[in-house]
Formats: C-alpha cells, sequence, structure tokens
C-alpha cells in the first residue's frame, strides 16, 4: 500500500489543489479541497459546498467520499487536504468519522498547506488512527453486547 500512495503523493496533492478551485463558498469564504486515492490508483476529487441552510453544507472531505463511494469504490489508500491557510489544517470530526467508516486506521492523510510547494514543512502527514484516536467503526457493531 505504501508503494501506491508514495508513487502518486504529487498527484494526488495536486488533484486537492485542483478540487479547491471548485469550492462554493459564498458565506465563509474558507475553500478546502480533498483528493481520495482507491487502491486502484485512482483519484476522487471533492470540494466544499456551502449552503444557506448551514446544515445543508458538506465539506471536501465528505463530498469525495460520497462521489467515490456512490460510484461503487470502497478501499482507499490516501487522502489529501489543502486550504488557502498558509498552515495544513484537519478535517473535522464529522468528517473523521466518516473518513473511519471506509479506512484503515493507519491510512495516510496528507495535509497540506495552501504554499506546501514553497515551505519545507508545508505537509503535515498523519493517519486516521492519529487524528482520531480511541475511534468507535463498523466492527464494534459487531461486538457482544451484554
Amino acid at each position: 500500500m505504501a508503494d501506491i500512495v508514495a508513487s502518486n503523493r504529487d498527484r494526488l496533492l495536486q488533484a486537492a489543489v485542483e478540487a479547491k478551485t471548485f469550492a462554493y463558498v459564498p458565506y465563509s469564504k474558507f475553500r478546502v479541497g480533498a483528493a481520495l486515492l482507491t487502491e486502484d490508483g485512482e483519484i476522487i476529487k471533492g470540494a466544499n459546498i456551502e449552503n444557506a441552510s448551514y446544515g445543508g453544507t458538506i465539506c471536501a472531505e465528505r463530498t469525495a467520499f460520497v462521489k467515490a463511494v456512490s460510484e461503487g469504490k470502497r478501499k482507499f489508500a490516501a487522502l489529501a487536504v489543502t486550504t488557502d491557510v498558509a498552515s495544513p489544517i484537519a478535517p473535522c470530526g464529522m468528517c473523521r468519522q466518516v473518513i473511519r467508516e471506509f479506512c484503515s486506521l493507519d491510512m495516510p492523510i496528507l495535509l497540506a498547506a495552501s504554499s506546501y510547494m514553497e515551505k519545507e514543512d508545508g505537509i503535515r502527514e498523519s493517519t486516521l488512527g492519529e487524528l482520531l484516536p480511541f475511534s468507535f467503526g463498523p466492527e464494534d457493531l459487531e461486538k457482544d453486547r451484554g
């Protein structure tokens, strides 16, 4: 799995930047782009889409997962996320839980600053397990209750 991530790292980060250009953010003006790498090397992009009824807003990460899962893709190798902020920003709690539904705890998550190519520390590499410790996942529903 590490090979597919390493060989697609630049392409994945660039896809997240491209996705950000399609963000619909008339209220917050906070653009986010996400790019999801499938185990077979396909990249699915997502952007945040805001709504006047704020609860209808969907984050970039969830947009990418909804697109992928609705097309039958359920095995993922990595995720990249970027914003217009000068430092890396991590997914919100709701997105972390959605990621947890479909990904292993050791899946790489690349958090890229807006100017990540110009800065030595412009990319923070993490894993889902680091971002969501002591998480609840689908396997927990199979545990004995008593």
